[in-house]
């Protein structure tokens, strides 16, 4: 098979080119980056798809962007996904929450498929991603005491070689008892800290959206 292309080092960027020439009515690109396509044709009030994917054999994956598909795909997709979060919700809980994605992307940089040891890496990565911008450690009421929990349990079902789906419903169960052991712990960081020995009545906010994205991790396993 005989290719024709200007300079190989440029042929991602000038393939994407032509697609946006050719296709505007179709799809578009944000942020400055031609690896974000996206649909131009996004519905209000529905919520995106996207997908991660490359540009291979054939760029197949931008096949599945359009109407009554995919919102958007994106080669780096953690990764973009923590700059895009960054940037559009510039909050404490926003930022953390970038940086794990991010951290998560690179960990998982190349990777096309993921298998159980994948996504335990991911949630890995993603912890610790979040604990080092928030220079914070679990038993301190945070993000980190609803999904630390979790990541143990991923990271023992790898050990086990136990299935995707019982590895995902263990671990959503082990993030709830987390998220539930945040009452009674002294918040150390962030509004609840000052609140001081009252903040021991309350569960912790963040806590609960780690067992959320571990719950949505099960959930999207049991969709048939």
């Amino acid at each position: 098979m005989k290719k024709i292309m200007n300079h190989p080092e440029n042929y991602l960027k000038e393939m994407l080119q032509g697609i946006y020439i050719a296709h505007p009515e179709l799809v578009t690109y944000i942020n400055d980056d031609l690896q974000c396509l996206v649909t131009t044709k996004k519905k209000e009030e529905k919520v995106g798809i996207a997908t991660g994917g490359g540009s291979g054999h054939l760029p197949l994956f931008l096949g599945y962007v359009g109407e009554g598909l995919l919102d958007g795909c994106s080669r780096k997709l953690l990764f973009k996904a923590g700059k895009a979060m960054s940037s559009a919700v510039p909050s404490t809980m926003g930022t953390l929450m970038a940086s794990g994605l991010m951290s998560a992307g690179k960990a998982l940089k190349g990777r096309n498929e993921l298998g159980l040891s994948d996504i335990a890496l991911l949630f890995e990565a993603y912890e610790e991603g979040v604990a080092k911008l928030g220079k914070a450690k679990t038993g301190e009421k945070t993000f980190l005491d609803g999904l630390h929990p979790a990541v143990v349990n991923l990271n023992m079902s790898v050990d086990y070689n136990i299935d995707l789906k019982s590895a995902a419903k263990n671990a959503a169960d082990a993030a709830k008892e987390g998220f539930e052991a945040t009452k009674g712990m002294l918040a150390v960081h962030g509004r609840a800290a000052t609140r001081g020995e009252a903040s021991r009545t309350l569960e912790d906010p963040g806590a609960f959206v780690a067992m959320l994205m571990i719950q949505a991790l099960e959930e999207s396993l049991s969709t048939p």
